[in-house]
């Protein structure tokens, strides 16, 4: 299904904590899927995970609650997130291994 794109947000979120090692890239592209979001997750740093999602702005908030909560064996101690002018250029959500 095709968003109109004034239909469509951006949301940029840094999560901070225990959430390498975890499986928390897994658990974000799981939630992002269940919920028919693209965008990406990706490592950065030592205790960091990038992600970058895009679809309808209240399912972006049930996403955001999702990374906020995580996986059982990880523990989010920060969450930053920016709201983005949307790109429409991703087609699903996948890890980046970059």
């Amino acid at each position: 299904m095709t968003q109109n794109i004034r239909e469509t947000k951006r949301i940029h979120i840094i999560v901070t904590g225990k959430v390498q090692g975890v499986g928390f890239r897994a658990y974000v592209q799981h939630t992002a899927n269940k919920l028919g979001l693209s965008g990406w997750v990706r490592n950065v740093g030592y205790n960091q995970v990038e992600t970058v999602a895009e679809g309808n702005p209240d399912i972006l908030e049930l996403f955001v609650e999702g990374v906020r909560t995580g996986p059982r064996s990880g523990r989010v101690e920060d969450l930053n997130l920016s709201w983005e002018v949307p790109v429409g250029n991703m087609n699903k959500f996948e890890i980046k291994f970059d």
